[in-house]
C-alpha cells in the first residue's frame, strides 16, 4: 500500500478551492516536486495551464491502461527518454496508484533514462512517495532491449519529447517488444530534414516535388512533418492502427503531435503489406532511400 498521504490528509496541505480541481487521491507532494503545485500547495495561471496539459495528456493513455488490464492483471508501461520522469509519476500516481481510492491496478512503471543524476532523482522520490511498483534504468533506449529489468514482452512504450531519432529508438523498442500501444510525442527531427538539405540541388533539378523544401525554414519543417509519416507508415507496416492527434495548450506547438499506435486484436497483413509498399515508395520518391534501414519494414 502507497506512503504517500490519503485524500483526508492531503485536504490540510492545499487549500479547499484547490484539492477540488484535482483527481481524487492525487498526491499533493508529487505535484510539488513536478512544479504543477507551488510549495504552497496553490495553483496560479502558470500551474494551472500545466495541470490542465497533464489531464489532457493522461486522457489519451488511460484508455490504453484500462484495455491492457482487462487482459492481464500487472502489464508493464515503459516511458522511454524519462527524463525526470514526470509522464510515469504522473501515470503511476492517476491509474497504479488509485488503490488509496479504493481501486487496485497491477503492473508497473518503467522510466529509462541516460542521465544518471535523473534516475538517482526519480528513485529517491518513488522510494519517498511509497511508488513501490516504479522502477528506473540508467541506459540508452538500445541498452535497455538486452536489460535484465526488462521484460521480454512489454504492454505500453511511451516516449514524451524523445529527441530526434531518439523517437525511432523507442518505436523500435516497442516492436522488438510486442507492446500493444504506443504513445509518441515527437521532438526535434532533424535527420530527413539533414538529408533532405544535402540532396537538395539535385532533387530540385529531377522534380518540382522538391518546392516543399528549397528554402531552409521550410525544409526544417517539412523534414519534421515527413519523419512523422513515415513514422507512422512504419507503424502500419507492422500492422499498428495510428491514430495522430495534438496536444492542445502544450507549450511549442511544433512539438506537440501525438502519435498513438495499437495492436489490433486480429491481424491485418493486406493493410500492413499496403503500407510497407507506400512506406517504400515515399523514400524513393523524396530521395531518403539512404533511411530504408531507419525505416526497416518486415518482409513481405
Amino acid at each position: 500500500m502507497p506512503k504517500s498521504s490519503s485524500k483526508s490528509s492531503a485536504t490540510s496541505q492545499a487549500p479547499p478551492q484547490v484539492i477540488e480541481e484535482l483527481r481524487a487521491g492525487q498526491s499533493l507532494e508529487l505535484l510539488k516536486e513536478l512544479h504543477i503545485l507551488t510549495r504552497e500547495g496553490r495553483l496560479n495561471q502558470d500551474t494551472r495551464r500545466k495541470l490542465k496539459q497533464v489531464y489532457h495528456l493522461y486522457q489519451f493513455i488511460e484508455p490504453l491502461l484500462d484495455e491492457v488490464h482487462q487482459r492481464k492483471p500487472a502489464p508493464v508501461l515503459i516511458d522511454h527518454g524519462a527524463g525526470k520522469s514526470y509522464l510515469g509519476f504522473i501515470l503511476y500516481d492517476l491509474y497504479y496508484n488509485v488503490a488509496r481510492a479504493g481501486q487496485s491496478h497491477g503492473g508497473r512503471v518503467i522510466g529509462v533514462e541516460t542521465r544518471s543524476e535523473l534516475v538517482a532523482r526519480s528513485q529517491q522520490l518513488a522510494q519517498r512517495l511509497g511508488f513501490e511498483r516504479m522502477d528506473f534504468l540508467n541506459a540508452s533506449v538500445q541498452q535497455a532491449q538486452g536489460a535484465a529489468q526488462i521484460p521480454a514482452e512489454v504492454d505500453i512504450v511511451t516516449a514524451l519529447h524523445a529527441c530526434n531519432t531518439a523517437t525511432d529508438d523507442a518505436l523500435a523498442f516497442g516492436l522488438a517488444h510486442q507492446a500493444r500501444h504506443m504513445v509518441l510525442v515527437p521532438c526535434c527531427q532533424a535527420e530527413v530534414a539533414g538529408v533532405l538539405r544535402q540532396s537538395k540541388a539535385l532533387a530540385i533539378a529531377r522534380t518540382p516535388l522538391a518546392e516543399l523544401w528549397r528554402h531552409p525554414l521550410h525544409t526544417r519543417e517539412f523534414g519534421s512533418q515527413i519523419t512523422n509519416v513515415l513514422r507512422c507508415l512504419r507503424l502500419q507496416a507492422h500492422g499498428y492502427e495510428v491514430t495522430v492527434t495534438e496536444l492542445v495548450g502544450w507549450e511549442h506547438s511544433l512539438k506537440n503531435e501525438l502519435i498513438l499506435a495499437s495492436r489490433p486484436a486480429q491481424a491485418q497483413p493486406g493493410k500492413a503489406r499496403a503500407a510497407a509498399e507506400r512506406l517504400q515508395a515515399l523514400l524513393g520518391q523524396l530521395g531518403l532511400a539512404d533511411l530504408r534501414e531507419r525505416f526497416a519494414v518486415p518482409a513481405n
